[in-house]
């Protein structure tokens, strides 16, 4: 597996692109801002980028995804519930003085069970609500590894606060389709450092009374 990540963004998101290391193509998830220097990394790497993925549709996490795919001609996935959220990008981003500029429309809807693909690695969708109403989780089983966005993080939760979060969801999020993975899955969220899924079930205090 081809993996990079960089923080990105006014927030600090987690920006990662992954792939196959032997066909050099990558996906690019989350690039929530710094769209120049993302498109560097990916010409440094000498990778092809076939895919850029959301985990969620707040505002931090897609400000770089206009640049990033007039650069790179990649399709745009986003969750299937998450496009009311996506379509009021402008008015959330005025909620917290964030000007976000115009969006361009996703090629790709994506479901629970649907599978995003950089040559011969694969990205599963898990549908996680709770966050926010259409977040994602990507999983490869090969490697052993998860992309979380904001629903799951070292020692704590995504928030659930903001418009279409519910804390029952996000648990449920996480009791049914994040703690039944192995122990040994290695989470990349959104914010902060890797975790596994065995650390969190054992540790994290909010999930504690939930796995």
């Amino acid at each position: 597996m081809l993996f990079q990540m960089m923080q990105v963004g006014p927030l600090a998101v987690n920006c990662y692109i992954v792939g196959d290391d032997k066909t050099r193509e990558v996906l690019v998830i989350d690039p929530g801002g710094h769209a120049r220097q993302i498109h560097e990394m990916v010409q440094n790497l000498r990778v092809r980028v076939t895919g850029i993925v959301l985990t969620h549709a707040h505002f931090d996490h897609v400000l770089g995804i206009e640049a990033l795919k007039r650069a790179t001609g990649a399709p745009l996935y986003v969750g299937a519930d998450e496009k009311f959220m996506y379509e009021h990008m402008t008015e959330q981003g005025k909620t917290f003085g964030i000007a976000v500029p115009p969006l361009p429309d996703p090629e790709h809807w994506v479901n629970e069970g649907d599978v995003i693909r950089a040559g011969n690695f694969e990205l599963q969708v898990l549908s996680a609500p709770g966050h926010s109403p259409g977040s994602i989780a990507l999983y490869n089983a090969e490697n052993g590894v998860v992309f979380v966005g904001d629903v799951l993080m070292r020692g704590t939760i995504g928030r659930t606060d903001f418009e279409g979060g519910s804390m029952e969801e996000l648990l449920r999020s996480i009791r049914t389709k994040l703690y039944t993975l192995p122990d040994a899955t290695q989470v990349y969220s959104g914010h902060g450092p890797m975790t596994t899924i065995g650390e969190e079930k054992r540790m994290n205090p909010f999930t504690q009374n939930y796995v």
